[in-house]
């Protein structure tokens, strides 16, 4: 599932191909939502806004489209009605003069109008976005400290998106790997120094991965393994999809584990699971 920095740059995309232009035509998959095909069309996309991983396109006449990819939506720009060859089934399309941005696979599609989006279901539900310049350590530390969070895992509470939205898989793996706190661990149970880690954590490696096209390893130590000739899948992150290999901090081999049926991955040296002091 792609997770908040994926996502808000495909907001970035569409909006700069399909942004503050009149729409040729707008085109629903789903026979409920086909009413809004003709209230659409003509109209210009004024913003696309993220939450977490949902996306709200806003129209200039005060109408918005919720989408969420879940597992397998896939946001593509092509040319004006250019459609790929694919097996996916087309659920949402913008088309404007140039460009279409062409949705495909997504099932989670909604048409709302601007005052109704902050109470829909997922959105209302949601914690701070990690993304969003309004969420600060402060932010974070508050959350990671409340009472509601503090006696969670670490490895299921930074997947719940009423703790921090945006955060996902792999975020989750590099997180937990810059703090050196173990993923069992709870936040009551990690140090002043592990809590540290985690406040600061939540917040850079989202920004980075964001700002970097998905790379949450040190950017230096990145540059030099992809100058070496190593495959992205290498050098993209410090332990996430690393099972085996040796810590790029003390070469110990990377751990893989399964919580609720999804994978993570850690450095049980650099990670130990008692709390550091």
């Amino acid at each position: 599932m792609p997770e908040g920095p994926e996502i808000r740059r495909a907001a970035d995309r569409l909006e700069k191909a399909i942004a503050h232009q009149p729409t040729t035509a707008v085109f629903f998959a789903f026979e409920h939502l086909k009413p809004f095909e003709e209230k659409l069309a003509g109209r210009a996309v004024a913003a696309i806004e993220t939450f977490g991983k949902a996306m709200v396109t806003r129209f200039d006449n005060e109408i918005c489209v919720y989408s969420h990819n879940q597992l397998y939506g896939l946001w593509m720009v092509r040319s004006a009605h250019d459609y790929p060859p694919t097996k996916r089934q087309l659920r949402f399309a913008i088309h404007t003069g140039k460009k279409s941005a062409l949705l495909y696979s997504a099932s989670d599609i909604a048409v709302l109008y601007a005052d109704e989006v902050p109470h829909h279901p997922f959105i209302r539900n949601l914690g701070p976005d990690v993304l969003k310049p309004t969420t600060t350590e402060a932010t974070v530390l508050e959350q990671i400290t409340s009472t509601r969070f503090r006696r969670k895992s670490l490895s299921s509470l930074l997947l719940d998106q009423r703790f921090l939205c945006g955060i996902g898989n792999y975020l989750r793996s590099e997180i937990l790997f810059v703090a050196r706190t173990h993923p069992t661990l709870r936040p009551m149970d990690c140090s002043e120094v592990q809590i540290e880690g985690l406040v600061k954590g939540a917040i850079a490696i989202p920004r980075q991965s964001y700002q970097h096209n998905g790379i949450t390893n040190d950017l230096a130590l990145a540059a030099r393994l992809k100058a070496e000739g190593l495959a992205r899948r290498e050098y993209r992150h410090w332990v996430f999809g690393r099972e085996t290999q040796p810590c790029y901090i003390c070469g110990t081999p990377i751990i893989k584990a399964i919580s609720g049926g999804r994978r993570y991955y850690y450095c049980p040296t650099c990670q130990p699971l008692s709390p550091h002091r």
